[in-house]
Formats: structure tokens, C-alpha cells, sequence
């Protein structure tokens, strides 16, 4: 039989290398937040005469001067243009539109979005404490579901292994975007919170599947073969399952990133590392850390 948990250490150093360049990105350059988070405008401009960089710095001179700052500037794939500035009224919209007609005529807004900074503050509370209490209750529901778990094998291990695979999933992502938004100024929004939470719900499924069936395993085998025996054939038993499942999710999401609209990419690229970080982490981080804290 072949033994996974041999590379266990591997597993470990390979998830530290993913993880570490990521906490530096946060550490150094944080997140980029929308406007969301910060409160400002979203306009975005559509317009025949809108083809080159030259049109792109008028119409930022035009919003300039009448007093509003831009933020960024960003194209679509569709051949808009998002424009992210401060804060400003329907009426100011409309005469900064006006204006930019009289020098590129035919250009529209197809998107006008306003968010008070108060709302961006709350916002970013709320997903805070999403996050933290859906983590709380995970641990508490695995050790409950757990709680028949033979001795001298505790519920609580397996609960708080879970929830350590869970965040090891919100941090790659997490710092994966940081580097993006540094590099290639790609922005978090409400979006990103909600793939946040899907991916802690996925990670902690697919872990769950791998620690049901350890708790069988241990029902069964106890005594006759060690922690770490267990959880090497239970892992095997389950290996199949679970790549079978994260890869269908996996090419459905790359079908969205490819052919999907632009509104929704960064949203997509979320959940689809996400996914393939909760895969990896449920069998080769969650398993693992069990069999490490038993030996200890």
C-alpha cells in the first residue's frame, strides 16, 4: 500500500512556499480594495471615439478638472473602460459626461455605481466577522459531529485541523491577490468576501469526507493498526472521490474564466484557487496535522 503520509513534511513545506510569498505581498502592499470597501464612483464609459491611450488621458483631465480625483483606470474585455474616482452626484456625472462629449462625442455611461464610505467600513467589519464566526462554528459542529470518535482520540483535533486547513485556504487566496493587486492592480469587492466563505464551506466538506472516514477506519482497525496506518488507507479510500469532485468544479470554473463576463473574472479566479487550495489542503494538510498532533 502505497504510504502518503511519508511526505507529509513535503506536504507542509510545499504549503509554507504558496503561503509565505503571499503573507509578504499583505505585509508590504495589503490588499486592494474597491470601491466597495472605500467608498467612491464607479463609471464605466463606452464609445466609439474611445481607442487609444491619448482619449483615455483626456477624458481623466476632463474629470480632473472639474475637481474629482481618479482613482484607476481600467479596460474590459468588452471595450469599456471603468473608471474609479471619488465620491460624486448624478448631476456632477452628468456635466462631467457632457463635457467629455464636446471632445470625444458619442462616449456613454453604460455603468454608474456610488458607495458611501460608511457603507465600505461596515462592509469590511461584516466580512471580517464572517469569516471568524463561520471558523468558530466549524469547530464546534466537527466536534460535536465527531463526538463518538473512539479513544483516546479527540473530537476537538479534529475540528481545529479542519479549520487550520480552512485558513491555509484563505490565505492563498488572500495573498494571491494581494500580489495580483499589486501587479496588476486587480481589485477585492464584495464578490471576493462571498468566494471567501464558499471556499471555507468547500474546504471544509471535502475534509470532512477525508475525517469520516478516518473515524470509521478507527472504529474498525483500533488496535490493530496505528493512528497513522488509518489515516493512510483512509486517505487512499477517499483519494479517488475527491479528485474526481475538485476537478469537475475545477473545469467548470476555467470555462467561466475563459467565456465568462468580465464582471464576474476576479470572482472566478477566487473560487477556482480556492477550490484546487481546498483540495490540496483537505488530504495533504488536515490528514497530516492530525497524525503529527497524535504523535506529540
Amino acid at each position: 500500500m502505497f504510504n502518503i503520509m511519508r511526505f507529509k513534511y513535503l506536504f507542509f513545506a510545499i504549503s509554507l512556499l504558496v503561503i509565505i510569498p503571499g503573507i509578504i505581498s499583505l505585509a508590504l502592499f495589503g490588499l486592494r480594495p474597491s470601491i466597495d470597501f472605500t467608498g467612491g464612483t464607479l463609471l464605466e464609459l463606452q464609445g466609439p471615439a474611445l481607442k487609444n491611450q491619448t482619449d483615455i488621458e483626456k477624458i481623466k483631465e476632463t474629470i480632473q478638472h472639474g475637481q474629482v480625483e481618479v482613482a484607476s483606470i481600467q479596460p474590459t474585455g468588452s471595450g469599456t473602460y471603468l473608471f474609479r474616482t471619488k465620491a460624486i452626484t448624478p448631476s456632477q456625472k452628468d456635466k462631467i459626461l457632457a463635457d467629455i462629449n464636446k471632445q470625444l462625442p458619442g462616449t456613454k455611461d453604460i455603468r454608474f455605481e456610488t458607495v458611501g464610505p460608511t457603507v465600505g467600513k461596515e462592509l469590511t467589519i461584516k466580512a471580517v466577522q464572517s469569516v471568524a464566526l463561520a471558523s468558530v462554528a466549524i469547530v464546534l459542529y466537527i466536534a460535536y459531529a465527531f463526538r463518538q470518535v473512539p479513544k483516546p482520540y479527540s473530537p476537538w483535533k479534529f475540528g481545529i485541523a479542519a479549520v487550520v486547513a480552512l485558513l491555509h485556504d484563505v490565505l492563498v487566496v488572500v495573498g494571491i491577490f494581494s500580489i495580483l493587486g499589486h501587479l496588476f492592480a486587480v481589485e477585492i469587492d464584495a464578490l471576493f468576501v462571498t468566494a471567501l466563505l464558499t471556499i471555507i464551506g468547500f474546504s471544509v466538506h471535502d475534509t470532512i469526507v477525508v475525517f469520516d472516514r478516518i473515524r470509521e477506519n478507527l472504529q474498525k482497525y483500533s488496535g490493530k493498526q496505528n493512528f497513522e496506518q488509518i489515516v493512510n488507507e483512509s486517505l487512499l479510500e477517499t483519494l479517488g472521490r475527491s479528485l474526481t469532485t475538485s476537478l469537475t468544479v475545477l473545469f467548470t470554473l476555467l470555462a467561466l474564466i475563459l467565456f465568462g463576463g468580465q464582471s464576474i473574472r476576479w470572482f472566478v479566479v477566487a473560487l477556482f484557487v480556492g477550490v484546487f487550495s481546498g483540495t490540496y489542503s483537505s488530504i495533504f494538510n488536515a490528514a497530516p496535522l492530525l497524525v503529527l498532533w497524535e504523535k506529540k
